[in-house]
């Protein structure tokens, strides 16, 4: 079983501190930044571009994790790649061709996420699943940090932890949606070696970074 990962999302870390929250995140054991993109037309809400990661990218070596919510995706992949990102995930939904962009994100030497929310269905990857990095299951539908989780979707972890094991294959299961102390058992349990959370890092505990990343780590 692969080790557990915790990728903090900075969508609930203070804006006007980001450098300063992500050498905090590193200093308490994160393994990977995750940075959430949002367009405000493939989901209702807006963050952060290509400029931005660019200028974060110096804070930290620690990877970035970077979930893009924007639709049409493909002719975009190049400049998030170019900013810095080193694992780049796209839906499903906002591309023409997704075996295409998932080659083009290849072809930048990045490792390649896909995302699929609670009611997109596994069927739409199996035949990619070997040239996949990593497989995002949402627990809550995209757009807004602080939303409640939706135990719905551990079945979809279920079956796709099933799929990798069945067929040897590699990628990591990642989820993302309101984790909390509570939920992360079960979603480990399910088979996500990989916990997105943002609230729970942030808030919990008088936002001490580093107690709250252990205890989502622990299952």
């Amino acid at each position: 079983m692969k080790k557990i990962q915790i990728s903090p999302s900075i969508l609930s870390a203070d804006f006007s501190q980001l450098g300063n929250e992500i050498k905090k995140l590193e200093e308490g054991g994160a393994d990977m930044i995750h940075v959430d993109v949002m367009d405000g037309h493939f989901v209702p809400n807006l963050t952060m571009g290509p400029p931005i990661i660019r200028a974060l990218r110096q804070h930290t070596k620690l990877p970035f994790d970077v979930h893009l919510m924007i639709s049409p995706v493909h002719k975009y992949i190049q400049d998030y790649a170019d900013a810095g990102a080193n694992i780049i995930t796209i839906h499903p939904e906002a591309t023409e061709n997704l075996k295409n962009s998932i080659q083009h994100i290849k072809s930048l030497n990045k490792k390649v996420g896909v995302s699929l929310n609670p009611e997109t269905k596994i069927d739409l990857i199996i035949e990619l699943l070997d040239e996949i990095d990593l497989v995002l299951i949402m627990s809550v539908n995209p757009g807004f940090g602080g939303q409640k989780f939706m135990p719905k979707v551990l079945e979809k972890i279920k079956e796709l932890k099933k799929i990798k094991d069945e067929k040897n294959l590699e990628f990591d299961i990642e989820i993302d949606g309101g984790i909390n102390f509570d939920n992360n058992k079960l979603a480990i349990a399910a088979g996500a070696n990989i916990l997105v959370s943002g609230t729970t890092i942030f808030k919990n505990n008088n936002g001490n970074i580093k107690k709250n990343i252990e205890l989502l780590k622990s299952s």
